[in-house]
């Protein structure tokens, strides 16, 4: 690109006169849509991102490898639709908007929070990074649409309506077998409830995004149906690539497009490569820590930083490698050639299992960039895929709000 076409790229994203150093390497602004976080962020010295972690993502990691926003995530496993079940799970999704308070709080000259396409960008012409909040399982709104409001007013700019297993919002693309949900697409598969409906229609009037990544394909065309405003998948792949449950078909990719959202390409290796052997041998390593450790059951919060698992995660790389940049360049191809090049963005899900050879953690975040040029991905396809998409569809949603 010619450098009035680099600066007319610049300016329709707001950034006019503000070329950063990396001009040749770096698009507009980057943003990751999925990063996922402990439940003790903050709270545990390991885990003070502000100093050098453990963790794929914290602040020195973002701003060395180009990093310059995500979407921190609001996650908690699934569990019971119970009054005991709900009130966990509020009080766990607590704990990590109050971790992400705390990043905020203690480090304001690096890092601040963005509610609107506009504060992320006023954040990267003043040199800042940007943190966004997305929430992962609506299961952590305790089946009480108030607290759809409450989280908005915390700063959740995205809903993600389910996770693994089956909630009280709509059914999973991987429903929980020990519970005996039904399989995805199978005649007990109904798609989305009323109180599902309920939060699609006030996260429209909210202007707060509709994710459903993680959704089974009948609540994906339910939330389609639902959603007055376009919706996002804040991290999945397509199907027709490898054909993974959390993947995307090409009919769903389409029809996101064709209602102005964006598929949020992920670098998450199950999603990027079928490795049966791979995924056997981190279960068996997952279960002996955790019974060196004293624990009935595997954490990932308590056990992945032990040294014992670096040890042995790094024995399964040698035997069972991981998919490449060239593997998730592969996917986007696939997205941008079905849903089209305004459709598509990134998302890693680092620190969430997300994590690929050429993108291991965020300071590799400018290798991604440099596939997609390989790839024949112009400066300007690449602005929109690392950022301008996303942000396009933020816009739209707020613009449809009804507050």
């Amino acid at each position: 690109m010619n450098p009035i076409a680099r600066f007319a790229t610049f300016a329709a994203l707001g950034l006019a006169g503000t070329l950063p150093a990396h001009a040749t390497q770096d698009p507009p602004i980057t943003i990751d849509t999925h990063v996922d976080i402990p439940f003790s962020y903050m709270r545990e010295a390991r885990f003070d991102v502000g100093k050098d972690t453990p963790l794929l993502v914290d602040l020195g990691k973002m701003e060395r490898g180009g990093l310059n926003a995500a979407f921190f995530v609001i996650w908690v496993p699934q569990g019971p639709l119970t009054p005991a079940g709900y009130a966990k799970a509020v009080a766990q999704a607590e704990e990590k908007y109050d971790g992400i308070d705390r990043m905020l709080m203690q480090y304001p000259d690096r890092i601040r929070l963005a509610t609107t396409p506009e504060q992320a960008l006023a954040n990267r012409k003043a040199g800042l990074l940007s943190a966004m909040i997305g929430i992962e399982n609506a299961y952590s709104l305790g089946h009480d649409i108030h607290r759809l409001d409450a989280a908005f007013d915390r700063g959740a700019r995205y809903l993600g309506l389910v996770h693994v297993g089956n909630d009280d919002l709509c059914t999973s693309s991987l429903p929980d077998k020990d519970r005996h949900e039904p399989a995805m697409n199978s005649k007990g598969d109904t798609g989305m409830t009323d109180f599902g409906r309920a939060a699609v229609k006030r996260a429209n009037q909210l202007g707060m995004m509709v994710d459903i990544s993680h959704a089974s394909d009948h609540c994906v065309r339910d939330a389609l149906k639902v959603s007055t405003a376009p919706i996002i998948a804040s991290h999945s792949g397509a199907r027709a690539v490898l054909d993974h449950p959390r993947n995307l078909p090409d009919d769903l990719l389409r029809a996101i497009a064709a209602k102005g959202g964006v598929i949020q390409a992920v670098a998450y290796k199950e999603f990027l490569k079928n490795d049966p052997g791979r995924e056997a041998a981190e279960k068996k390593l997952q279960d002996a820590v955790a019974k060196a450790n004293g624990d009935k059951v595997y954490d990932s919060d308590k056990d992945d930083y032990l040294p014992a698992m670096a040890a042995g995660m790094a024995e399964i790389q040698t035997k069972y490698p991981l998919p490449t940049l060239d593997d998730y360049v592969k996917q986007i191809r696939h997205m941008v050639q079905v849903a089209g090049i305004d459709h598509v963005g990134i998302a890693s899900d680092f620190d969430g299992g997300g994590g690929i050879t050429g993108w291991k953690d965020a300071t590799e975040t400018r290798n991604v960039a440099a596939a997609l040029r390989r790839a024949g991905f112009s400066d300007a396809d690449i602005a929109k895929i690392w950022g301008g998409n996303l942000l396009r569809v933020w816009r739209e949603v707020e613009r449809d709000a009804q507050h």
